[in-house]
């Protein structure tokens, strides 16, 4: 079951991965300003540096996620899914974005209960 708990892990991490490219270096695309709802290119253009701090932080994250599987460290996944968790639930909170918390906080919700119990 450990194994469970480290595939999704490594699935938390990948989505992180996945957002800092999103939000670092395809910010301006048709795709992203689509699928994250952005009002218009120009608005995109604007908050390109924004987007890309917060591409960043979630590079921090999965990186922290993929260290801890090396490290075998137990705490350090539990304080990172948590914090993940949390940011979904602000997120889609924040942004009247239910989706936000099923694409972010529903899988760190399942990777944190797994690694908790076979960790």
């Amino acid at each position: 079951m450990k194994i469970l708990a480290t595939v999704l892990v490594a699935f938390v991490a990948l989505e992180h991965f996945y957002f800092l490219a999103l939000e670092m270096f395809l910010w301006n695309t048709p795709k992203v300003i689509k699928t994250f709802g952005i009002e218009s290119s120009e608005f995109a253009e604007k908050t390109k540096v924004l987007a890309a701090n917060q591409g960043l932080y979630n590079g921090f994250l999965a990186a922290g996620l993929v260290y801890g599987l090396v490290l075998n460290n137990t705490n350090m996944l539990v304080f990172l899914l948590s914090c993940i968790v949390v940011a979904g639930i602000y997120g889609a909170y924040s942004t009247k974005k239910i989706k936000l918390f099923y694409v972010q906080s529903i899988p760190a919700i399942l990777a944190l209960v797994s690694v908790l119990l076979f960790f």
